[in-house]
C-alpha cells in the first residue's frame, strides 16, 4: 500500500483467483501463470503496434493510388481516419473480452487517491497504478477487453513523441519569402484572431450550457472556465488538407502563405491560451466567478509562457552550431537530438514545448542549416519530412480508433450543434473584421474571395485533438473531447473534400508555383518597390541587423564583421567572424561580377556615338562608364534576394543587356552603311 491505512483490495491478477496451495507445487504453478500472462501481454503489445503499422501502410498505398488517379476529394488524413474507424469497429465488436470482472472494494480510511498502490495478498505484494476516476454510474462499464486497453495510448505520448516532429517540420520548412511578405497579416490572424475566436466560442458555449441545464440535459458541473477552455482548444486550426490541395494545384502564393503562417502560429497561441485559462484561479469561495486579479494573472501567464518558450526555442536553435562536417551521420544525429530536446526542455521548465520547438525550427532553418554539410542538409530535410508524415497520419488514424475505443465518451446533441454554430461564428468574427482592418493599411488588399476561402479553410486537426485528449478526467472535459472528435471528422471530410470546388467557385487562381514569385516585369524599379512595400518595415529593420551582425557570427554567410562594425572593433570583429565568411564573400563577389550590372555599367562606343545599356545614344564621352555605378548595401541586396526580387532583377537586367546588344548591332550596321 502507498499512503496510510489498510486497503484490502485484491488485484485482477489471475494469481489472485488461484487457490492457495502449500509447498513448492503451489509456487511453481503461480510462477508459470505469471510467465504465461507476461507472454500474453507481450503478444498483445506486438499486435497493437502491428495494427497501427498496418494502418499506416494501407494509408500510404491508398495515397499512392489516389495520386495516381488524381483524386482530390479526400486527403490522406481523411483516409487515415476512415481506416482507424474500421479497425476501431473490429476491435470493439469483433474481439471478445479477455479479462475478468473487477470487484470494487472500499478504502474508507483514505481521503484522496494515490498514484501507486502496493496491495498485500496472502503475503505477496502487488503494485497498481492510478488510471483515473470512474463515475459511480459507470462502475460496471470498465473496459474488460485487454486488446482495447493496449491500443489506448497515454495522452502524453501525443505531446512528447508525436507532436514535436509535426510542429518542428512546420517551422523548419517555412517559406520565408512569402511568409515575411505577409508577416503583419499573419501575426494579426494568429494572435488577435485566435484570442477573439476563443472568447466568442467560449461565451456562446456558456449560453449553450445554460440552455442544456434549463432543459435538463446537463448531468454534472460545467463551468464558464470550461467553456473558455473549449474555445481555446477548438480555435486551434489545422488546414493540412486545404494546404496540401493548394500545394498540389499551385494556388495563389499569398493565400497559401497567409493560411500556412496562421496555422503554424495559431497552434502555439491556442496551447498557451489553454494553459492560461487553466491557470485562472479566482480567490474566494466561488472559484469559477470572474475576478480581475485572476484575469490579469492569466494574461501575465500567457505572456510569460509564450515569451519564455519563444526565447528558449530561439536560443536552442542558435546554439545548435555543429562542426562535424566530416561526419554527416553524426552531424544529422546531433541536429535531430538538439531539436527534439528543445520540446522536452521547455516542458520540463514549465513552458510550452510546442512554441519552443516551432521557433527552434524557424531559427535552425535560418542559421544552423547554413552551417550543415550538403549531405546533412538533405538528410535533415528528408528525416523531418518523413517523421512529420508518419506522426500526422498516426494521430489521424488514432482519432478514428478512439471513437470506438475511448470509454468515456459523452455525446450531447445540443452541445454538438451549439459547438458547430459557435465555431462558424467565431471563425467569421476572426476573419472578416480583421481583414477589413488589415486592408486599411495594405497596398495589396485581401480580396473577398481570399477572405471566404480563409473562412472555409478553418479545419480542426491534430492540435485540437491532442489538447482535448490531454485531460478527460471530468464530465465537462469528456464532453468536450467527444465533441472535438466529431468536429475534426466533419471538417476533414466535408470541408477538406470541398476545397477544390470552392477554389473554382471563388475564381482563385491556380497553377502558380508556391516556391516561385509571379513572372517578372520590365519595370525593375516597380518590382523592387513592390518587394519593399510587401515586406513589413519591422522585418526589414531586423533583417538588416541580422544580415550584418548575426549571420557572420552564427553562420558562414553574410558580410564580414570587419566591414560592418566600427574600425575600433577590429579585434573583436576578426575573432567573431568565421574564416569561411571571407571565402564565401570573395566567391560571391567573383560570381556576381559577371552578370550583376546596372544601366550605367556598360557603354558601347563607335566613333562619336555612345550607346548606353538603356538604348540611348549621345556624343562620345568615354569608352566605359564605371564611375556611375550605383551601389546598395549588402543587406538590401540580400533581402531582395531572399524575398525573390533579386532573381527578377537579374532577369530584367539581362533583358536590358540583350536590348543593348540589339541596339549596338543596329548602330554598327547604320554606321557601316553610311
Amino acid at each position: 500500500r502507498a499512503g496510510g491505512g489498510q486497503c484490502p483490495w485484491p488485484p485482477r491478477h489471475p494469481g489472485s483467483r488461484t487457490a492457495e496451495r502449500s509447498g513448492g507445487s503451489s509456487s511453481a504453478m503461480e510462477e508459470l501463470a505469471t510467465e504465461k500472462e507476461a507472454e500474453e501481454s507481450h503478444r498483445q503489445d506486438s499486435v497493437s503496434l502491428l495494427t497501427f503499422i498496418l494502418l499506416l501502410t494501407l494509408t500510404i498505398l491508398t495515397i499512392w493510388l489516389f495520386k495516381h488517379r488524381r483524386v482530390r476529394f479526400l486527403h490522406e488524413t481523411g483516409l487515415a481516419m476512415i481506416y482507424g474507424l474500421i479497425v476501431g469497429v473490429i476491435l470493439r465488436y469483433g474481439t471478445p473480452s479477455t479479462s475478468g470482472h473487477d470487484k470494487p472494494f472500499s478504502c474508507s480510511q483514505e481521503d484522496r487517491p494515490f498514484t501507486t498502490l502496493l496491495v498485500n495478498v496472502s503475503g505477496k505484494f502487488f503494485e497498481y497504478t492510478l488510471k483515473g476516476e470512474i463515475s459511480p454510474g459507470k462502475i460496471h462499464n470498465v473496459e474488460q477487453n485487454d486488446m482495447l486497453r493496449k491500443v489506448t495510448f497515454d495522452p502524453e505520448v501525443f505531446f512528447n513523441i508525436l507532436l514535436p516532429p509535426i510542429i518542428f517540420h512546420a517551422g523548419y520548412s517555412l517559406k520565408k519569402r512569402h511568409f515575411f511578405r505577409n508577416l503583419g497579416s499573419i501575426l494579426a490572424y494568429a494572435f488577435l484572431g485566435t484570442a477573439v475566436s476563443c472568447f466568442i466560442i467560449g461565451n456562446l458555449m456558456y449560453g449553450v450550457v445554460k440552455l442544456m441545464k434549463l432543459v435538463g440535459q446537463l448531468s454534472d458541473k460545467f463551468y464558464y472556465t470550461d467553456c473558455l477552455l473549449f474555445g481555446a482548444i477548438i480555435s486551434a486550426t489545422d488546414p493540412v488538407t486545404v494546404l496540401a490541395i493548394f500545394n498540389e494545384l499551385h494556388a495563389d502564393v499569398d493565400l497559401y502563405a497567409v493560411l500556412f503562417g496562421e496555422s503554424v502560429l495559431n497552434d502555439a497561441v491556442a496551447i498557451v491560451l489553454s494553459s492560461s485559462i487553466v491557470a485562472y484561479q479566482p480567490t474566494g469561495e466561488n472559484t469559477h466567478a470572474f475576478d480581475a486579479a485572476a484575469f490579469f494573472k492569466s494574461v501575465g501567464v500567457f505572456l510569460g509562457i509564450f515569451s519564455g518558450s519563444f526565447m528558449m526555442g530561439a536560443v536552442t536553435g542558435v546554439v545548435t552550431f555543429t562542426k562535424l562536417h566530416c561526419f554527416p551521420l553524426l552531424e544529422t544525429a546531433l541536429f535531430f537530438l538538439m531539436s527534439w530536446s528543445t520540446f522536452l526542455l521547455a516542458e520540463a521548465c514549465g513552458f510550452t514545448g510546442v512554441v519552443a520547438v516551432l521557433f527552434c525550427g524557424i531559427t535552425q532553418a535560418h542559421y544552423t542549416y547554413n552551417n550543415l554539410s550538403v549531405e546533412s542538409r538533405s538528410r535533415t530535410k528528408q528525416l523531418f519530412e518523413v517523421l512529420h508524415f508518419l506522426a500526422e497520419n498516426f494521430i489521424f488514424s488514432y482519432m478514428g480508433l478512439a471513437l470506438f475505443t475511448f470509454q468515456k465518451h459523452i455525446f450531447s446533441p445540443v452541445f454538438i450543434i451549439g459547438a458547430f454554430v459557435a465555431i462558424f461564428l467565431g471563425r467569421a468574427a476572426h476573419i472578416y473584421p480583421l481583414s477589413f482592418l488589415l486592408n486599411l493599411g495594405r497596398r495589396h488588399k485581401i480580396s473577398w474571395s481570399f477572405q471566404h476561402m480563409m473562412m472555409f479553410s478553418g479545419l480542426r486537426g491534430a492540435m485540437a485533438f491532442a489538447l482535448a485528449i490531454r485531460d478527460t478526467a471530468t464530465y465537462s472535459h469528456q464532453m468536450m473531447f467527444s465533441t472535438t472528435l466529431l468536429i475534426v471528422f466533419f471538417t476533414v471530410w466535408i470541408v477538406g473534400g470541398g476545397t477544390t470546388p470552392m477554389l473554382s467557385w471563388l475564381n482563385i487562381r491556380v497553377g502558380v508555383d508556391p516556391d516561385q514569385d509571379p513572372p517578372p516585369t520590365n519595370d525593375n524599379s516597380a518590382q523592387r518597390n513592390r518587394t519593399k512595400q510587401e515586406s513589413a518595415w519591422l522585418f526589414r529593420l531586423w533583417y538588416s541587423f541580422d544580415h550584418n551582425y548575426l549571420k557572420p557570427i552564427l553562420t558562414h554567410s553574410g558580410p564580414p564583421l570587419t566591414t560592418t562594425l566600427p574600425s575600433w572593433c577590429g579585434l573583436i570583429a576578426r575573432c567573431l567572424t568565421s574564416p569561411q565568411v571571407y571565402d564565401n564573400q570573395e566567391q560571391l563577389r567573383e560570381e556576381d561580377s559577371d552578370f550583376i550590372l546596372n544601366d550605367g555599367d556598360l557603354t558601347v562606343t563607335y566613333g562619336d556615338t555612345t550607346i548606353t545599356a538603356n538604348g540611348s545614344s549621345g556624343p562620345h564621352t568615354a569608352t566605359t562608364n564605371l564611375d556611375s555605378r550605383r551601389t546598395k548595401s549588402s543587406s538590401e541586396e540580400a533581402l531582395e534576394r531572399d524575398l525573390g526580387a533579386a532573381d527578377h532583377e537579374v532577369t530584367s537586367r539581362g533583358t536590358r543587356m540583350l536590348q543593348l546588344s540589339c541596339s549596338a548591332a543596329a548602330a554598327l550596321s547604320l554606321k557601316r552603311g553610311t
